[in-house]
């Protein structure tokens, strides 16, 4: 139980990295709130497994808003906020990636954490400290060819990690990432372009544990960085990778 009277946003906890966290977290003691753009696929995570099912757009900070309202209504406050959601192109040539899946990618990836932080971030100020976890990649520190504006998006938010925890630290403000390698998770086939043994084989072989994450293996590393076993980490961004990035 050790985020046992902790309460707890989870963007894009539906499916993938986000549903592993939002379990975990679930089975330590927090109250979670499980968001996703998929409606339908929050509320059956929470018929499955507890928690509060919200819609949200995290493009959107009329969206986001209203889920942050919905997570002070429900459960009286926030204390961790898991920035999860995510989204990438498929492997392109960079100059071929239309203007349209740019814009979606950088608004997903990027401006989600903006919006989050203008609508938490004054909570956490208020309450005297709160946790921010950002999932970025080994994308944005390892770069993979014909992925170039998704590693970009994932090269800012690591950036914004570590310049939000300078700044919000004297307000007891602890800002952390993941960097998670690619993973069994429904975003995998968008990275490999087409989901076939030889493509298996050859991202397999740039990661030296021989095995892609898992959505547990993430849990753990969130559980971790979001409880108060980490009160002295911020700023960290934690590769969670087999090796891929040494």
């Amino acid at each position: 139980m050790r985020l046992e009277g902790k309460r707890a946003i989870v963007t894009g906890a539906a499916s993938g990295f986000g549903a592993g966290i939002a379990k975990r977290f679930l089975a330590e003691g927090a109250q979670v709130v499980v968001a996703d753009i998929n409606g339908a696929a929050a509320q059956g995570f929470v018929a499955d497994n507890d928690g509060i099912a919200c819609t949200v757009d995290v493009a959107s900070g009329t969206s986001v808003k209203d889920m942050v309202s919905l997570a002070n209504a429900e459960m009286g406050g926030v204390d961790i906020l898991v920035n999860n959601a995510g989204i990438t192109h498929l492997p392109t040539p960079l100059e071929d990636v239309s203007e349209d899946d740019f814009d979606r990618v950088f608004a997903v990836n990027c401006k989600s954490v903006y919006l989050t932080a203008k609508a938490l971030i004054p909570q956490f100020k208020a309450q005297g400290g709160g946790v921010v976890l950002n999932v970025a990649s080994t994308a944005g520190v390892s770069p993979r060819p014909r992925l170039n504006w998704y590693n970009a998006s994932k090269g800012w938010m690591i950036t914004a990690t570590r310049t939000m925890a300078v700044e919000l630290a004297p307000e007891g403000i602890r800002v952390n990432a993941l960097n998670p390698v690619a993973g069994e998770t429904p975003l995998l086939k968008s990275f490999m372009g087409e989901d076939t043994p030889e493509i298996r084989e050859k991202f397999l072989s740039t990661i030296p544990l021989g095995r892609f994450s898992t959505p547990e293996d993430l849990a753990s590393a969130a559980l971790y960085l979001c409880s108060d076993e980490a009160s002295m980490v911020t700023g960290v961004c934690m590769e969670v990778d087999g090796g891929r990035c040494i």
